[in-house]
């Protein structure tokens, strides 16, 4: 299993993947065409060569011929686009049983309008068997119309399934607007960082200055000062 998947800009060490990945969150945060997907592909082997099954939330809805070529190999990932039906809850369920790697195109417009209505989408995704079984990723978020009425709220339901999961999972999505409002960065680097003493949340303005599989890289450190968990950065290159 190979674990270093990178090198950083600023230090002789090498960026590898340990235990950690699979209990900690990452967030990918790039402009379209910035390695997102090469990097979490890294992940994802990972992930599945540690024994985690993974469930990959494609919210682009792709049709199979849409996918990447290496997502149509039927022994390594199974392919569903997630719809309301009993043909489809009976080919998850067996696709669950069997710890199949599960790559799901997914509309946002199956969630609901509203925080207080639980939709079909949402109980699924947040199925025992998967929150406490599988890795997740959410990929390409690009239209927030589906997720409720307000970003924020569709924050504070990942709070939810953060809370409810054995394993932590790994967000895609592009900068925005949105990501620069400084109430949406401290979310997110709770989220993704952990608590830390001067909200020192990743810049977006970094982000489009960098080439292609190029990152601005953060992460808690494990040891802790007095009151917080250091934040230490640098610029990862991804192999």
């Amino acid at each position: 299993m190979r674990t270093k998947i990178g090198t950083f800009k600023n230090s002789i060490a090498t960026l590898e993947l340990t235990e950690r990945t699979l209990y900690q969150n990452t967030l990918i945060l790039g402009e379209s065409g910035s390695g997102k997907t090469h990097l979490a592909n890294k992940i994802r082997h990972f992930v599945m060569a540690c024994g985690v099954p993974t469930l990959y939330l494609d919210f682009s809805d792709p049709s199979i011929e849409q996918i990447e070529e290496k997502f149509k190999d039927s022994d390594t990932f199974f392919y569903l686009r997630f719809e309301e039906s009993e043909a489809f809850e009976t080919a998850l369920n067996k696709a669950i049983e069997e710890r199949r790697n599960i790559y799901m195109a997914v509309n946002p417009s199956y969630f609901a309008s509203k925080r207080s209505v639980k939709s079909q989408l949402s109980k699924t995704i947040q199925k025992h068997e998967l929150l406490d079984n599988y890795y997740y990723f959410f990929h390409e978020i690009e239209s927030l119309n589906g997720f409720y009425t307000k970003f924020e709220d569709f924050l504070y339901y990942i709070f939810d399934l953060v809370n409810l999961k054995k394993f932590g999972f790994t967000f895609l999505t592009q900068p925005n607007e949105i990501f620069e409002d400084p109430r949406i960065k401290l979310l997110f680097t709770f989220l993704y960082l952990g608590r830390c003493s001067n909200a020192h949340y990743y810049n977006t303005s970094v982000l489009r200055s960098l080439e292609t599989n190029t990152f601005y890289y953060q992460y808690r450190m494990d040891n802790r000062s007095l009151l917080f968990n250091q934040i230490k950065s640098d610029i990862a290159i991804i192999d």
